[in-house]
């Protein structure tokens, strides 16, 4: 594709030799002859004298004539655009696959792609244009919206609901029994039973190896747009807002609450009945102790304002020795005092 063509897709201005042929994207430090790269900071200017792509996206007012110009007010955001143009998905398998088993009773969409192994149980709806890679399996009632795309190793329990657009990396596992007991008379534990469902709303993405649990009752919801990274944790009766970001190794217990635009940074633990509120940021590795409102950023185990935490932790390297002058001093008042 010339670099003229990709502008026209891109709706894009070019500069120089509009000829140029363009097959593959790259970073700057890799790229080859037949790239296209970004450069958003000029911190990474330096890089467009020394590069060996063949054309570079850049914003508006940055000077540069060795290589041929996108221009684009956001241009990462068009390089990603350009990454789909340029380096589109495998396709998947058309059709069904003759050794995936499905039940009669199944609704399969139009244009779907089941892949090999696959096991869809009775009653499932799997909807228009949904790709299915191999040993993905889907429990009898699950409903499947339009559009998703479910890799191998992928298990929805009984009765899910995934709406349009919905991304899950392998391993994923959707709708397995909260973790809910009673403690007997005797000491043993009584199963509380998980009787609810998962509902997963529209263009959300779960990464490879996440959970989310079924409700005891009701559902276990996470809204639309709502990204959950790898090795995740959502547990029964968790609401995620929409658009949220839940990043590895988070775990979000029982009943609590994700707002709206919420980011849990990596290896974050939220107990459960607990609120995080709209737009909040909370740390990597914090333990939430409370709700926190919306707009906060915290961090820290127990939670603190993210000001005062970095207050905390600017002094506690010098705690001993201030231990050290409060005993000096204390043992100087007692000497003082005795005379």
């Amino acid at each position: 594709m010339t670099l003229k063509d990709l502008a026209a897709r891109l709706d894009c201005p070019y500069e120089g030799a509009g000829g140029t042929e363009i097959s593959g994207v790259a970073s700057p430090e890799t790229a080859s002859p037949g790239d296209i790269i970004f450069i958003t900071s000029g911190q990474y200017l330096r890089h467009l004298e020394t590069t060996r792509a063949s054309a570079v996206i850049l914003a508006p007012g940055i000077d540069h004539s060795r290589l041929p110009v996108l221009r684009s007010p956001h241009p990462q955001k068009t390089f990603v655009r350009a990454i789909d143009i340029l380096v589109p998905p495998a396709p998947p398998f058309p059709g069904i696959h003759p050794m995936a088993v499905i039940d009669p009773s199944a609704r399969i969409g139009v244009g779907a792609s089941i892949g090999p192994l696959c096991a869809i149980g009775a009653n499932a709806v799997i909807g228009d244009a949904a790709v299915l890679h191999p040993n993905v399996t889907v429990y009898p009632d699950v409903v499947i919206g339009p559009g998703c795309v479910l890799h191998s190793g992928v298990h929805l329990r009984q009765g899910v609901r995934l709406g349009a657009r919905v991304i899950l990396h392998n391993g994923v596992v959707v709708g397995a029994d909260g973790f809910a007991y009673l403690k007997d008379e005797d000491g043993t534990q009584v199963k509380i039973p998980q009787l609810g469902t998962v509902i997963i709303e529209d263009d959300v993405e779960v990464g490879a190896n996440s959970t989310i649990d079924r409700a005891a009752l009701g559902a276990t919801i996470v809204r639309k747009g709502a990204k959950i990274d790898n090795l995740v944790m959502v547990a029964h009766n968790v609401e995620i807002g929409e658009n949220a970001i839940l990043v590895a190794q988070a775990g979000v217990a029982g009943s609590a609450k994700v707002g709206r635009g919420a980011i849990l940074s990596g290896q974050v633990g939220v107990p459960d009945h607990v609120t995080i509120g709209d737009g909040a940021i909370v740390a990597a590795k914090s333990g939430v102790s409370s709700n926190v409102p919306a707009g906060a950023i915290v961090s820290g185990s127990p939670h603190l304002d993210i000001m005062v935490w970095r207050k905390f932790w600017a002094a506690a390297p010098r705690l001993y020795e201030l231990l050290k002058e409060f005993k000096r001093l204390q043992a100087r008042v007692e000497t003082l005092e005795k005379k």
